[in-house]
């Protein structure tokens, strides 16, 4: 009787199916096409993406996939220092007028005096460097109504302290805070608008 070298010819079936797989593999994924890297990243809301360019210094606006030149985006990264400093003085503002109506008052008047004095300060600080700004050419419209929302800032914190050191029942003085809040919020939307506007 005659004696089979090789008592399990089927083991040679696994090593075969696995060596078929492998070079399938290969070939399917060499047919694949390269992934490119320059791909523009639409961001979501609130997001920053930064694309590849040329010197690598274009970015995006938040939420936009629209890329901006150094320029636009220091003059939106400026207003938007300056609106955050502005809704801080407002915050300050509203605080001490209201510490200040309290009866017994919150604060007496020195206090309330030099609180108002430091905020005129502040604000047209924020009025010089606002009419320092060199804007884009895209965004003229909109630098000048931020300016005058400033000016408007301005103007209101003079009268409220004005009015803080007249014989007034406080109603000049509270409807400077009043004006102040106003032009502080709709500095708050130019700014929103400004961004729109430089992402098209």
């Amino acid at each position: 009787m005659a004696v089979n070298p090789d008592p399990k010819p089927g083991r040679w079936i696994l090593p075969l199916v696995v060596l078929g797989m492998v070079a399938f593999t290969y070939f399917f994924v060499r047919e694949l096409p390269e992934a490119s890297t320059e791909t523009t990243l639409v961001s979501g809301p609130g997001a920053t993406t930064t694309v590849p360019g040329g010197d690598g210094s274009t970015t995006t606006t938040p939420g936009t996939g629209t890329t901006l030149d150094p320029e636009t985006q220091t003059y939106l990264d400026t207003i938007d220092t300056i609106n955050e400093e502005l809704q801080v003085q407002q915050t300050d503002l509203v605080s001490t007028n209201d510490s200040f109506n309290e009866d017994p008052r919150g604060i007496e008047f020195g206090e309330a005096e030099d609180r108002f004095e430091a905020i005129e300060e502040t604000v047209q600080g924020l009025v010089e460097t606002q009419e320092g700004l060199t804007a884009p050419a895209a965004l003229a419209t909109n630098h000048t109504s931020l300016l005058t929302e400033l000016n408007l800032a301005s103007d209101s914190i003079t009268q409220a302290l004005d009015g803080l050191r007249s014989t007034d029942t406080g109603q000049q003085r509270n409807s400077a805070v009043e004006a102040f809040s106003t032009a502080a919020s709709n500095y708050n939307t130019g700014v929103t608008n400004a961004v729109n506007a430089a992402g098209g």
